[in-house]
């Protein structure tokens, strides 16, 4: 049950990991997710960005259900993940984007059509359009991210937003 106006927040994050929209988290929808940015950005899967990017997927996964997977099932709910995988890190947002770091270092680099190291603004949008986001919203964010105005958005600013968007404060 999700009481505090915190955890209903934090919930409402639970979707953008529920890609099949199932009702729990499971390894599919990493997978899931990795595919349908491959195939936004015309990469291979089999091709080295592509393999990074399915690693850098399960690397988050195991890193996720380790903390939040309460009961082992290798599916985290709803519940689970307000109760374990945020609040368990709230206190620490930066081990939250550590874990997480594998799969974006290589969701930039997929979506980096250039090979220079960063996304642009509208590469960055694409990406968060495909992860689930409102256009409005993932071109807003993807703005955002470009706090320092160069048109590129890259590792640097992306984790330490990541870990503040799902580990918002109470």
């Amino acid at each position: 049950m999700v009481s505090s106006e915190y955890e209903r927040r934090i919930a409402a994050r639970f979707a953008t990991f529920d890609q099949d929209g199932n009702g729990y988290i499971d390894r599919e929808d990493f997978n899931r997710a990795a595919q349908a940015l491959l195939t936004e950005f015309a990469v291979a899967a089999r091709s080295d960005r592509g393999q990074a990017l399915y690693g850098g997927a399960e690397a988050f996964w195991q890193g996720m259900a380790g903390i939040a997977d309460r009961d082992g099932d290798q599916r985290i709910t709803q519940e689970e993940f307000v109760d374990g995988a945020v609040k368990r890190l709230r206190d620490n947002p930066d081990r939250f984007a550590e874990i997480a770091r594998p799969f974006l270092h290589a969701a930039l680099a997929v979506a980096d059509g250039d090979g220079d190291g960063a996304a642009t603004v509208e590469e960055a949008a694409r990406v968060l359009r495909v992860l689930g986001a409102p256009e409005d919203a993932a071109r807003t964010a993807a703005a955002a991210l470009d706090a320092d105005g160069d048109g590129k958005v890259g590792e640097p600013e992306v984790l330490p937003a990541f870990a503040r968007y799902f580990t918002v404060p109470e």
